[in-house]
């Protein structure tokens, strides 16, 4: 009982590596997983998690957020129900007729 192997879990770094020189293309798939002792399936499937996740890399990181064009109606209504209120409580503190 004392001969089991233990499973080996590689860490997110060891996968980053492996599936960076995937994406690089210098070696094959196959020698990649020989050098690094892993399946090349494996190998695979961390080069597609990296290709698929690169694009989310650089979103959120500059410019305005889109507004959804179906709130922004509704937020400048609103503002003008706001102004509104705000206009005739001026008009009633200062003795102006609210007609």
């Amino acid at each position: 009982m004392s001969d089991l192997k233990k499973r080996n879990v590689p860490t997110a770094e060891f996968k980053a590596k492996v599936g960076l020189e995937g994406v690089r293309g210098v070696k094959t798939i196959n020698e990649i997983a020989q050098a690094y002792g892993v399946h090349p399936t494996q190998v695979g499937l961390w080069k597609k998690e990296i290709l698929e996740g690169a694009k989310t890399l650089f979103e959120g990181k500059r410019g305005p957020n889109p507004i959804a064009a179906h709130q922004e109606p509704d937020r400048l209504y609103g503002e003008i129900g706001r102004l509104k209120v705000e206009l005739d409580w001026l008009k009633k503190k200062s003795g102006m007729s609210l007609s």
